[in-house]
């Protein structure tokens, strides 16, 4: 589509209705050309740039400030780079050497409203030249901004004393610019938690993006009178292939917000759930599913990666230049290959990397040795890039090099310090094929906050931390575990090779499982080393699985997992390794619910590996244990036996079989002094398995479970466990263990305002409202196909139901409804949210008792789809 330039437009014809049609064809012109591959990014943004002075210019001329003398428009910032995507902000000074007078001022109002009116991004200050010098030497902001002054029309002298003003020594010097950007930097970064690999990134200021590259040219414009990254490489500050590639990541992220861009209706740079679908198709990232987002973010993420990679060198360089005047500090030998320069290490031989490729791994394991190195010198992170680029082979296919890693393995430090600059340099990517495959790699749901290269680093820094005794309240089981761990160098290579699966095709862990197992003996570990390594791989999910989509308190359940896990090493390894990738997968992830399940999941496996697999828990003398101990407990409250023994009798067997003595003697403290006939509800003090237990009792009713769990939800409590029981008389003996917002158990303060609403609702005083809260937005941008399983049992007296769905608020409500609808008994329930989804175990009985036949499986399948269908936002 070709548009007309305002230009042409004659004085009478000028209006906001005009420019603003001019406008609209203009941008979808430009959205054509982009959509179409006709013009190059960088053309449009120039062209844009070029499109808006024109308009400026002209109606510079239509409201006479031509012939105001002194008076000058000037862009700024972005715009003064010649840089403008469809939404950028359009940042003008207009500035004057003068007073400018209340008419004059009555112009620019009018001139500025149009601008308003024509629904431009406008930023906009007007200033005398002694008020713009004065703010620019007291705001960094506005003296970055003056730093890219572009003169766009009216008095030209202005803007040349502008310009004289803003390049003088006085203005902000050098150093005292390059400290107060690189504080403003981190700050920035500080606010994307140091990661380029938040989940919804900002193309412009997450670490890595537009900013970084920004940064690097506003130094090198104060400091060597650089104004583009052309000519940094001209003064020798950027080699000619960093250039190109600055260049191109720029050209890449361009090419992001441009396309995020025309999909906006206002200014963002956030690439959010609900625009990465769109954004990629704009970019032509195409595949099943989510393929094409996990494309073009993979792409994304690795362009950020090699931006902080170039802005961190070469802002070293410049405040050794800046800072240190080129001042070197004396060098301290390491070995032959090797030196400590300050806290940076730095090859002695320019070469060193290219002739003899596995030295790359003797610098590292330098670092872990000594600790007051925390970096690399840029002459030899530069060397270092350029033979990572060079090598025509993967390191671990040097016999030399595959010991040296082996070593590192090893090391006490190389967890937390060598591990994870290997991967920020590229050298871990540059040793093994399978690593650098995974790099960038991210999945579009809300459960894995960070990509797989990154988490898998972050599992390692996880498994270091089991080593310090601070962490002993936090991972109470791995903290006495892991030090006592023999080869822990098996375990991290585990944790290396978890993940490292995913994102080609077929279950990641089977192909994980067989690279771990040809890299330990490719790297000369003994066949059960390499076993051990690759069943950890293999079954790195089992234990989070069963601890909670499992009924870990049935025998059967535990017997059967300590089957799969067969020997005490085993289960060591993987409880590290479970813990480890759980708290590395999201930060929010990790609370005392889940600490309780996977130690009384790993106590109980234990018990059973000592004692011997032919050896059965016998339930009958479990059941007398809780009784005797809960009793003792009631009569040092002053219950008789009696009293015990009658409130016992109208319970059946499961109940003293499924609750802890201390639960048993707490229950019977307040039912042996309530009415019967009346509704109990009881909330723990003290944090019980993590969570808060919520007691309900109760004359039983079908749709107890979805009134409560309809009740819970609007209290904006999230329900982890349920074990639904009735007595021989017809009450229910409900216990649900529920945790905060925050994933905390409930503060004791709430206790008494939630027990008084589930007793209205008990009451019939309060009407449960099965989708009371609003469905979260982020929520809006998934699916998640429903599915249900049903899963076969040992005795068959029960059934297990599996099911998977979209976690909407009131969903556990809704299915307690189908439940009651279908007469099905619901007698527990293990609840489990990863992300966006709802991964829910139910054990359920036929109306009749038993379980549940196959045409009522189908039934109550096809009903709990339509009814969580109901609840879906899309």
């Amino acid at each position: 589509m070709s548009y007309q330039s305002p230009i042409s437009l004659a004085d009478q014809q000028i209006s906001s209705l005009e420019i603003k049609q001019q406008l609209e064809q203009f941008s979808q012109y430009q959205k054509n050309a982009f959509l179409n591959h006709e013009q190059s990014v960088e053309n449009l943004v120039h062209e844009r740039s070029t499109y808006m002075d024109s308009i400026l210019n002209r109606l510079w001329d239509y409201f006479g400030f031509s012939q105001v003398p002194s008076l000058s428009l000037v862009a700024v910032g972005g715009y003064g780079r010649s840089e403008l995507h469809p939404l950028s902000d359009i940042d003008i000074l207009i500035l004057s050497q003068k007073k400018i007078t209340d008419d004059v001022n009555k112009k620019i109002s009018s001139f500025i409203t149009l601008l308003w009116d024509l629904h431009l991004e406008i930023g906009h200050s007007v200033r005398t030249l002694k008020e713009c010098i004065k703010v620019g030497k007291s705001d960094l902001t506005v003296a970055t901004n003056l730093q890219e002054a572009r003169y766009l029309c009216g008095c030209q002298q202005t803007f040349e004393q502008l310009i004289e003003n803003i390049t003088s020594a006085n203005f902000w010097p050098s150093e005292t610019f390059y400290k107060a950007k690189l504080k403003e930097q981190r700050e920035r970064h500080a606010r994307f938690h140091d990661t380029t690999y938040n989940l919804e990134p900002d193309i412009k200021s997450s670490p890595g993006g537009l900013r970084d590259i920004h940064t690097l040219s506003w130094v090198a414009r104060r400091h060597f009178g650089a104004t583009s990254l052309r000519e940094m490489s001209y003064a020798g500050f950027l080699t000619d292939a960093e250039y190109r590639e600055l260049v191109e990541c720029q050209n890449f992220l361009w090419r992001v917000r441009f396309a995020l861009h025309i999909e906006l209706k206002r200014y963002d740079n956030r690439l959010t759930f609900g625009h990465q679908a769109n954004v990629a198709e704009n970019l032509g990232f195409k595949g099943e599913g989510n393929r094409g987002i996990e494309m073009m973010m993979k792409e994304f993420y690795r362009t950020l990666r090699r931006v902080a990679e170039l802005n961190k060198m070469l802002l070293k360089l410049f405040d050794q230049a800046i800072m240190n005047q080129g001042k070197l500090a004396d060098a301290v030998i390491l070995s032959d290959d090797f030196q400590r320069r300050g806290s940076l290490i730095e090859a002695r031989k320019p070469a060193l990397f290219q002739a003899r490729p596995e030295t790359i791994l003797d610098m590292f394991l330098h670092i872990a040795n000594d600790s007051t190195i925390d970096g690399v010198s840029p002459p030899t992170l530069r060397q270092l890039r350029t033979a990572r680029r060079r090598l025509n082979r993967f390191l671990h296919t040097i016999p030399a090099a595959r010991e040296k890693f082996m070593d590192l393995i090893s090391h006490p430090n190389s967890l937390h310090k060598a591990f994870s600059l290997m991967h920020k340099l590229g050298v871990l990517a540059a040793y093994l094929p399978q690593w650098s495959q995974i790099v960038g790699q991210m999945q579009f749901d809300l459960f894995h906050v960070y990509t797989v290269d990154e988490h898998s680093i972050r599992v390692l820094k996880h498994i270091h931390s089991f080593s310090n005794i601070d962490n002993h309240d936090k991972h109470p089981i791995c903290c006495e575990v892991y030090p006592r761990i023999q080869k822990k160098n098996l375990l991290i290579i585990a944790a290396m090779f978890h993940d490292i699966g995913k994102g080609r095709g077929g279950d990641h862990s089977e192909i994980g499982a067989v690279e771990a197992y040809d890299f330990c003996i490719e790297h000369g570990l003994s066949r059960p080393e390499a076993k051990l390594v690759s069943w950890l791989v293999q079954n790195h999910l089992l234990m989070s699985v069963t601890a909670q989509r499992r009924d870990i308190y049935d025998p059967d359940v535990i017997t059967e997992f300590a089957k799969k896990v067969r020997d005490e090493e085993y289960l060591e390894n993987l409880v590290c390794l479970t813990v480890a990738d759980i708290c590395a997968t999201n930060p929010e992830l990790w609370n005392s619910w889940k600490r309780t399940l996977l130690a009384e999941l790993f106590y109980s496996t234990q018990r059973a590996l000592r004692r011997g697999l032919e050896n059965p828990v016998d339930l009958r003398d479990r059941i007398r244990h809780n009784q005797h101990m809960a009793a003792a407990m009631l009569r040092k409250e002053n219950f008789s036996p009696r009293e015990i023994e009658v409130l016992w009798q109208r319970f059946k067997a499961d109940y003293f079989l499924r609750h802890t003595p201390k639960q048993i003697a707490w229950h019977g403290e307040h039912l042996l002094t309530h009415d019967p006939k009346k509704p109990l509800v009881l909330l723990s003090k003290n944090a019980t398995r993590g969570g808060t237990e919520v007691f309900i009792y109760t004359k039983d009713k079908a749709s107890l479970f979805a009134t409560m769990a309809a009740e819970l939800d609007r209290r904006n409590l999230s329900i982890h466990d349920a074990q639904i029981m009735t007595s021989k008389d017809g009450y229910a003996l409900d216990t649900f263990m529920v945790l905060d917002q925050n994933g905390d158990p409930v503060e004791e303060i709430r206790h008494e305002q939630i027990k008084q609403y589930l007793t209205d609702v008990l009451n019939g005083k309060i009407t449960a409202n099965t989708r009371s809260r609003r469905v979260p937005n982020k929520l809006k941008h998934f699916t998640v196909k429903t599915r249900i399983d049903f899963i076969p049992t040992r005795t068959g007296k029960r059934s297990l139901m599996e099911l998977v769905a979209l976690d909407t608020p009131g969903l556990l409500a809704k299915i307690g409804q189908v439940f009651a609808k279908l007469g099905v008994n619901l007698h527990g329930a293990k609840i489990t949210t990863i992300g966006e989804r709802a991964e829910d175990l139910f054990i359920l009985t036929s109306p009749a008792g038993g379980r549940l036949e196959p045409e009522v499986e189908e039934a109550l399948k096809a009903h709990l789809i339509a009814a969580i269908n109901e609840l879906s936002p899309n």
